[in-house]
C-alpha cells in the first residue's frame, strides 16, 4: 500500500460496487459484481470457516462462501472506535487502515495492521486482541494493545504491511515495509505481541526501488520471505509481481536461486501478471485439505481493475522452491 493513488483507487472501487448493475432496459442484465478486496492477511478457519482481514474502513472481515467468493461481514473498528493513539502518531489518518496480518495462537487472536498517511512514512503498526474473526459470535471483541512500531520522516523505513510470523523455535518475528529503505525484521515478546526490545533498530532483510508486503514461512530447514516488486493500486496499470529468497537464518542474508540477495533486488519469480489477473500481490500461504494455497489479490482486466481475493494451488520443486501453475479462464 503506497500513497493517496492507494487510498483512491480502493475507494472508487467500493463506491463502483456500491453503484450496482446498469440499467437493464438499456443493456442486456450481467452478472453483480463481486466484492473488492485488497492485501488479504493470513486465512483463519474456525468452526470450518474461513475468514481474513483485508483494508478498508476500521479493517474488512471477510468470509469464504461456499462458492468461494469472499464477503465482508464486519470491521474490526468503527470509526468511534478508533484507538485513540491513531490521531496522535498519524493525525493525516481517518480510518481507513491498510494492509492486516493475524496470528492464531492457543487462546487469541493477534491482528498486526497499518495506520499510514498518504505519500509519507509517518507511520504506524498497532495491534488489536481478540478470540474470534466470527462477528456473530459472543466472543467478539477486540482489544486495543497499542502500536508496536512507528515511522516518521527522519526514518528510513515505513511501518506499514505487517506480516507476523512464530519460527519453529517459539520466538515471534515480523517483517514489514513498503519502499523507502526496504523490508525489515523486527523480534516481537510471544507474551504481549508487542516489540521485544522497543530499542532495537529494524533489521532490514530485502531491498528494491519498489519492494512491499512481506510474507515469512519456513520448511524443510530454509526460511523463505516472499515480497512484491513493482506497483499496486493502479487498477490494469499496476505492476505487482511476487517473488521469493531463502535463508538458513531468519535473519537471512535471503538469496534467489542465482545466488542473488534480496537486499539488492534479488527475487525467484513465484507470480506475475498473466491474462486477466493483473498485478498479483500481498501474499500468504494456507494449508488446507491436503494442498498448500498462494492466497493473494490481483487485478481483474475483465472487472475493469478491481482488486480481488485469489487462492492458486503451490508446489516445491525438487530444489525447494514454490512454484505456482499460471491458472486458465
Amino acid at each position: 500500500m503506497t500513497g493517496l493513488s492507494t487510498w483512491l483507487f480502493i475507494l472508487v472501487c467500493e463506491l463502483l460496487l456500491v453503484a450496482g448493475t446498469v440499467d437493464a432496459q438499456n443493456t442486456e442484465p450481467r452478472r453483480p459484481d463481486p466484492e473488492t478486496a485488497h492485501d488479504p492477511s493470513a486465512v483463519i478457519v474456525e468452526n470450518g470457516t474461513p475468514r481474513l482481514l483485508c483494508t478498508g474502513w476500521g479493517l474488512q472481515v471477510k468470509k469464504e462462501t461456499a462458492d468461494g467468493r469472499w464477503l465482508t461481514e464486519a470491521a474490526l473498528f468503527s470509526r468511534e472506535q478508533r484507538p485513540s493513539w491513531h490521531a496522535e502518531l498519524v493525525p493525516e489518518n481517518r480510518g481507513h487502515l491498510w494492509a492486516p496480518d493475524i496470528l492464531r495462537t492457543e487462546q487469541r487472536l493477534l491482528v498486526y495492521y497499518s495506520v499510514s498517511s498518504f505519500g509519507k512514512n509517518t507511520s504506524a503498526i498497532g495491534l488489536v486482541e481478540g478470540k474470534t474473526l466470527d462477528p456473530n459470535s459472543d466472543d467478539w471483541h477486540w482489544k486495543d494493545r497499542g502500536p508496536v512500531l512507528r515511522s516518521q520522516k527522519t526514518d528510513r523505513f515505513n511501518a506499514i504491511d505487517p506480516a507476523v510470523f512464530a519460527a519453529p523455535d517459539g520466538r515471534l518475528w515480523m517483517s514489514f515495509g513498503s519502499f523507502w529503505d526496504g523490508i525489515h525484521l523486527v523480534e516481537l515478546n510471544p507474551r504481549t505481541g508487542l516489540q521485544k526490545d522497543p530499542l532495537a533498530t529494524p533489521l532490514r532483510v530485502a531491498w528494491s526501488p519498489e519492494i512491499e508486503a512481506p510474507f515469512l514461512t519456513y520448511r524443510n530447514g530454509w526460511y523463505y520471505l516472499f515480497v512484491n516488486h513493482g506497483k499496486c493500486c493502479r487498477g490494469v496499470d499496476s505492476t505487482y509481481e511476487i517473488l521469493v529468497g531463502r535463508s538458513q537464518s531468519i535473519t537471512g542474508p535471503y538469496l534467489d536461486d542465482q545466488n542473488h540477495s534480496l537486499l539488492d533486488s534479488g527475487g525467484r519469480s513465484v507470480l506475475t501478471t498473466h491474462q486477466q489477473w493483473i498485478g498479483p500481490g500481498h501474499a500468504s500461504l494456507l494449508d488446507r485439505d491436503g494442498t498448500q494455497w498462494l492466497v493473494h489479490h490481483y487485478y481483474d482486466k475483465e472487472l475493469h481493475g478491481k482488486s480481488r481475493i485469489r487462492m492458486l494451488p503451490l508446489t516445491w520443486d525438487d530444489r525447494g522452491w514454490p512454484k505456482v501453475a499460471q491458472p486458465t479462464p
